[in-house]
């Protein structure tokens, strides 16, 4: 198809004439002030004529565009050839000293032109050597992505097909055994019962006998039987044998749900693990940007590499199971360095412990639910809600009091991973709040209430934050998990799968997860980074009872803290 002159690029031309009149050799150069192309030997002649010496003459790809010859509307004797800074629009010479310009200042328009033609030159070069090669080849690679999903979504109907056959065979086989069972329990009632009528029969016989005896006693034919009669009074009708009703067996229907039936034939499950950017090799440009140090792209490239490698497992495994010295309970889990965990139980024991269960500290304090977290420098923060402070320990044991909340009772605090800041849950009156204050205790924000001016809390007793920066509220005065942005905008509220639901421990992993202690129904909940309820991550079936607190640590291990006992058991949740 041919291409109209406007789909032309003006390089395109196969063959540049010379504007020299009767001259048709080939163009090389070009002369900016006539804005004529010139051969080699033209541009000798044109630079010499003594008219023309001092004219710009260039190679022709470097030539300046003529303007489109157009009259001023304003001033028709004149020809637009200046652009006003200030208004950024063509005028002629004779505009600069009008009213609407006066004081302007003003540009060669021929100059802001030939610009504009050399920024466009290098943006199409741009475009033809790194854009739309690079766009061809994610085409590509987008179109053996689609033969590679295709190959693995036959072979997952293929495992699905054999899957179903071998819960068919053995559905089969079950089936066969119990109908066999059934068989053998039928025949040995009915030989019951065959017994059973057998001694009947046998009794019967022996009641005509003795009648037969009474008739004979009736009418004696001498005096030998007439002794027998009167003597008959030994002649006793035996009871009637005993026989018993049989106990047929029930059938119990099969107690199974779609979901059961689900689990026999595998399902298939989305990884929650964000799809991997293609890679685009970067384009080369002479322009120096800045660049991530290289501790940073160690730290970036490995939380990514978690992220990509990191993803929900089909089953929960119990690791081990630690018992903690010095707390009647569980109510709180904070994870410190190297390995180093704080436990706190609901009487205000504060017990700080090694992986291998040894105590190292234990401080007494005046209780609550979530009421303390370690920062990235090794500091214990702790809420002291009964005289409204909110005390560090640092590494080194040193007690200090570090945030007064006022009139603000201390409930619960969490210390970001993202900014260092500190967020604490607090409450008066019947009513709570989100409050941050930055690493160095300075208050730079409260949250309180919703964009409609309601109130988002009640008894915010645990608080985290998750890794998109939405603060998590766990709170059990209206038995709900409330979860804002960072700006402090209302997102959305989670309040369970039923009746009964009572949050109280909460974390997220480095998946963006949302895990919750659900005292009511005994069970930890797990969402997604939206609210959206995925499962009962734990049950009583995994062991776990009244469960108050969860913690990850490190290797992204589940831990899990109870009430009415100072077990905490670990779990592997993500594979």
């Amino acid at each position: 198809m041919a291409l109209s002159e406007s789909q032309i690029p003006p390089d395109a031309q196969h063959y540049l004439v010379c504007g020299t009149e009767d001259c048709e050799k080939n163009c090389q150069f070009y002369c900016n002030d006539c804005h004529q192309p010139m051969c080699e030997q033209c541009r000798d002649e044109h630079q010499k004529n003594k008219k023309t010496q001092n004219h710009e003459v260039v190679p022709y790809k470097l030539r300046k565009r003529q303007l489109p010859v157009e009259k001023c509307k304003i001033h028709p004797t004149k020809e637009i050839d200046l652009l006003c800074g200030e208004c950024q629009i063509p005028i002629c010479s004779k505009c600069t000293g009008t009213k609407e310009h006066r004081a302007h200042w003003f540009t060669n328009l021929e100059m802001v032109f030939a610009e504009k033609v050399s920024i466009y030159n290098k943006e199409i070069a741009n475009i033809r050597s790194y854009f739309e090669p690079t766009s061809q080849d994610l085409k590509k690679e987008i179109a053996g992505d689609v033969t590679e999903i295709k190959k693995i979504m036959e072979g997952i109907r293929t495992s699905m097909k054999a899957e179903a056959e071998s819960v068919k065979k053995l559905v089969d086989t079950l089936t066969s055994d119990n109908i066999e069972q059934v068989a053998k329990l039928e025949q040995s009632l009915l030989q019951t019962l065959n017994d059973q009528n057998q001694q009947i029969d046998d009794y019967i016989n022996s009641l005509n006998d003795l009648v037969k005896t009474f008739y004979g006693y009736l009418s004696p034919s001498n005096i030998e039987q007439l002794t027998f009669a009167i003597k008959s009074e030994n002649l006793v009708i035996r009871p009637i044998p005993e026989t018993s009703k049989p106990v047929p067996p029930i059938f119990t229907v099969g107690q199974y749900s779609k979901e059961d039936v689900a689990k026999l034939l595998g399902k298939i499950t989305v990884p929650t693990t964000k799809p991997e950017n293609r890679k685009i090799k970067p384009m080369e440009t002479a322009s120096t940007q800045l660049k991530p140090t290289g501790k940073q792209k160690k730290q970036d490239r490995e939380k990514s590499d978690v992220k990509q490698t990191l993803s929900l497992s089909f089953s929960v495994t119990k690791v081990r199971k630690y018992t903690v010295p010095g707390v009647d309970d569980v109510y709180h889990i904070s994870l410190g360095k190297s390995g180093r965990l704080w436990f706190s139980d609901y009487d205000g024991n504060l017990v700080q412990t090694d992986l291998q269960g040894n105590q190292l500290q234990k401080i007494q304090t005046s209780c609550g639910s979530g009421y303390h977290t370690v920062t990235q420098d090794g500091d214990l923060i702790y809420t002291d809600k009964r005289n409204k402070v909110i005390y560090r320990i640092t590494p080194d044991n040193t007690i200090t009091e570090f945030i007064k909340t006022g009139d603000w009772e201390p409930l619960s605090i969490h210390s970001s991973h993202i900014n260092r800041d500190i967020l604490v849950g607090m409450w008066k009156d019947g009513e709570g709040k989100v409050t941050r204050y930055n690493k160095t205790g300075t208050e730079i924000q409260n949250i309180q209430r919703d964009n409609k001016g309601q109130a988002l809390r009640t008894y915010p007793h645990y608080i985290t934050e998750n890794i998109n920066g939405d603060v998590c509220v766990s709170d059990c005065g209206i038995d709900a998990v409330v979860v804002m942005d960072k700006s402090g905008q209302h997102r959305f509220s989670y309040k369970g799968q039923g009746s009964g639901f009572t949050p109280y421990g909460i974390c997220t992993d480095v998946l963006g997860h949302i895990l919750i202690c659900d005292y009511g129904s005994e069970t930890v909940h797990l969402l997604d980074q939206d609210g959206q309820f995925l499962s009962l991550l734990l049950t009583l079936q995994q062991g776990v009872e009244h469960p108050r607190s969860v913690c990850l640590d490190g290797e992204n291990n589940l831990w899990v803290g109870q009430r009415n006992t100072n077990t905490v058991t670990v779990y592997k949740y993500l594979q």
